[in-house]
């Protein structure tokens, strides 16, 4: 659709959006005002139109029309659609760093926390001992034993292949859930930790945890492990939804010193057993069934069905069991029973080494088996780091962000929120509908975090309509490619807040590419590198373009990066990440796989897989397993072909498949999907 110039825009224009005339008359004059004042700087002219003009009741074509209008014939790939303001700039958690020790870190090239967070960036790149101990003192975190250093560099021989991009805090002793638990000035007892609601109770208040309740109900269920007799160090998995329960659960096995195993609730019995049987768990929390509206979608029968060690069952509505249990199997009540009355009211968390596996995740199984990915105690403190600078995420805050402990982002969300002081709200039940909307309402949340898909689901039904997401200070949002018209519509509903894309994976603990609320932010764009990261992007000869230039290809990425794997538990994590590489900075570069663009105005788009794997509704997927199940639908097959497309707008890969038939008399009669 082609927009007019705003100049160009007249009182019909705006009134054939749906608008009253009056209205429309009103609407035009202050558009006038405003062109009158700022149309000498279309980003300072959308700055003010968004927030004093636009409101979320107006319909998404005025959106549209004057955002487009703003920049057209300008000839920009990467307009900005939200610009920070200086002073609320200097509040941010960087920004009060960079207030206090910008001259102390930059010197004279310190201005301001806006025009020198690129130098920070820098910054944070070529001297990792001074900003990651800055950064973990901010968030508070507390060893029992501190690290000899914060990084340790190995000489590029080959005798060091588990740390090519050197070793991180060398010789710590800590535990990550204790440090979500633990009292500092970000968390006393009676502040709020967790929030959530059940779908079809929207009516009624959300349920609130103080740090205090959480920490006996964590306690709890850790010392109900040790009636299990496992030893420390084995597998305990977690398959269901992402519940209060859910996140107890969680911090008290890393508490007690086991290993988290992460199964998504929706995986199917073959894909539970796989990731059970690589992990070797010896223990795995579920429920009986998933309750969605009027549906009860079974869980403990597919758990059963992938021959599961011994399961702790949960009621996923009520407190009663609906489902008849194995012999080696207990109920989450009879469980918490084993110590619910005794003497125990707290626990001592097992403190270990930095580089002990805390959780293990696994890859979508692209080309078959999924790569065992394990999180170490260095894993959290990345994934609380990005969350404190690109998300602005502190003590106060409210994070909502629909996801499940079987993908990263549900562990990500626990660290993110806990060890920065802030709430995290959590949903059970769908987020694609009005009960969702109105929780964030209710919640008040202030960072919300989504994937395209739910957007494109909240926008096509306008469930939000007549709910204040007005407490809201930024999106985020992960897992796919985004859509500029989604995404315009998604920022439209909290009165223009930004969306800090991001961008990374389960090896990496967190993001190499980001967004800043210290930066302009472009739709469907990434700002910055994540701090500490720097991102290379591969030429056709397959080594580096120049830095900072404008270019598309495969990405790579330096090889010193907090937080990311070392090590995989059915792969050789050397021969994954780095063989055949190239050396730049006299280290050899990681691969990551994806192709991205480094655009004239200096802002990163991501283009999908540079491999034959395809990103669909977030998950990473190959061709190849794809056609496999799709040959095996039906005898009447020759053969298939799947494509990943992606949409003329912009946003995530549309699965295309094409079918070859033996017989093409047949052919109307096959389905496939």
């Amino acid at each position: 659709m082609a927009f007019e110039t705003l100049d160009k825009i007249t009182v019909e224009d705006i009134s054939a959006v749906g608008i009253p005339v009056d209205e429309a008359g009103r609407l035009h004059g202050k558009l006038s005002e405003i062109l009158r004042d700022h149309g000498h700087s279309p980003p300072e002219a959308w700055r003010v139109i968004s927030k004093r003009l636009l409101r979320p009741d107006l319909p998404f074509p005025l959106h549209q029309m004057l955002y487009y209008g703003c920049y057209r014939g300008l000839g920009s790939d990467t307009p900005p659609a939200w610009s920070p303001d200086p002073e609320d700039a200097i509040l941010t958690n960087v920004g009060r760093l960079l207030e206090r020790q910008g001259k102390e870190f930059l010197g004279s090239k310190y201005k301001d926390p806006i025009s020198s967070f690129s130098d920070f960036q820098e910054f944070s790149v070529s001297n990792p001992e001074v900003y990651w101990k800055t950064v973990l003192d901010e968030m508070g975190v507390s060893f029992s034993v501190p690290p000899s250093c914060i990084l340790r560099i190995h000489e590029l021989d080959g005798s060091h292949e588990s740390y090519p991009g050197g070793q991180w805090l060398p010789g710590a002793f800590l535990n990550s859930a204790q440090n979500c638990l633990s009292l500092n000035d970000k968390r006393g007892l009676h502040d709020v930790m967790v929030i959530w609601r059940d779908e079809g109770y929207d009516d009624l208040p959300v349920h609130r945890m103080t740090l205090k309740e959480l920490r006996a109900e964590v306690c709890l269920v850790a010392n109900a492990l040790e009636t299990m007799d496992l030893a420390k160090g084995s597998a305990v998995a977690i398959d269901m939804p992402m519940t209060v329960i859910a996140v107890v659960i969680y911090l008290a096995i890393v508490l007690a010193g086991y290993v988290v195993v992460s199964i998504a609730d929706s995986f199917a019995p073959r894909e539970i057993s796989t990731r059970l049987n690589i992990s070797n768990a010896k223990a795995i929390f579920t429920q009986d069934f998933i309750a969605r509206g009027d549906k009860s979608i079974p869980l403990y029968s597919r758990v059963v069905e992938a021959n599961a060690p011994p399961a702790i069952v949960i009621p996923g509505k009520g407190s009663t069991i609906a489902v008849e249990l194995r012999d080696c199997d207990v109920s989450w009540h009879s469980f918490q029973g084993r110590v619910k009355n005794s003497i125990y009211s707290d626990y001592t968390a097992v403190d270990q080494p930095i580089e002990t596996f805390t959780n293990i995740l696994f890859s979508s199984g692209t080309t078959g088996e999924p790569k065992a990915i394990p999180w170490t105690h260095a894993s959290p403190l990345k994934a609380a780091s990005d969350a404190w600078c690109h998300m602005d995420i502190r003590k106060g805050d409210v994070v909502a962000w629909p996801t499940n402990l079987g993908w990263m982002m549900g562990p990500w969300l626990v660290y993110a929120t806990l060890l920065n002081g802030a709430s995290m709200a959590l949903y059970n039940g769908s987020p694609l509908g009005y009960g969702f909307a109105k929780f964030v309402q209710d919640a008040k949340v202030t960072m919300l975090g989504v994937v395209p898909s739910i957007v494109r689901a909240w926008k096509s039904t306008n469930c939000t309509t007549g709910l204040s997401w007005s407490t809201i200070r930024c999106f985020g949002s992960t897992g796919e490619a985004s859509s500029v018209d989604e995404y315009l519509w998604l920022m439209g509903r909290a009165n223009y807040k930004p969306v800090i894309e991001y961008c990374g994976g389960t090896e990496i603990g967190g993001g190499f590419v980001s967004g800043s609320l210290l930066q302009p932010q472009s739709l469907a764009a990434f700002s910055t590198p994540a701090m500490g990261c720097t991102l290379l992007i591969l030429g056709p000869d397959g080594n580096p373009l120049p830095q900072n230039m404008p270019g598309i290809g495969e990405l790579a990425l330096d090889a010193a990066m907090f937080g990311s794997s070392t090590t995989l538990l059915n792969a050789n994590h050397y021969d994954i990440y780095f063989r055949g590489m190239p050396v730049w900075n006299g280290k050899v570069l990681r691969r990551h796989g994806d192709e991205f663009e480094r655009t004239i105005g200096g802002y990163y788009r991501a283009h999908g897989r540079a491999d034959d794997t395809m990103n669909l509704g977030g998950i990473k997927v190959s061709s190849i397993e794809i056609e496999r199940i799709c040959n095996a639908v039906d005898n009447a097959i020759l053969e298939t072909a799947a494509i990943g497309v992606p949409p003329l707008g912009g946003g995530p890969e549309q699965l295309v498949i094409a079918v070859v038939f033996k017989d093409l008399i047949d052919s109307e009669e096959i389905q496939i999907g």
